[in-house]
């Protein structure tokens, strides 16, 4: 019963840090977000989040 328990007990412990990563990348997205819409220039805060967008990102900050 013992070693049954510690196995839910890191059962549960992995789930936690799942959705704390989970959480976490969401309200990164949603900073994301709000950075470059609302406080940023940017017209369509979904943008952000397209790989064209990042690319062009990448582009200007290493000269390519």
């Amino acid at each position: 019963m013992d070693q049954k328990e510690n196995l839910r007990f890191v059962g549960n412990q992995i789930l936690l840090i799942l959705f704390v990563i989970l959480l976490a990348l969401i309200i990164f997205a949603i900073g994301l977000m709000v950075g470059y819409g609302v406080i940023g220039d940017g017209s369509n805060i979904w943008a952000i989040l397209s790989p064209e967008k990042w690319q062009e990102l990448i582009g200007k900050f290493t000269g390519k």
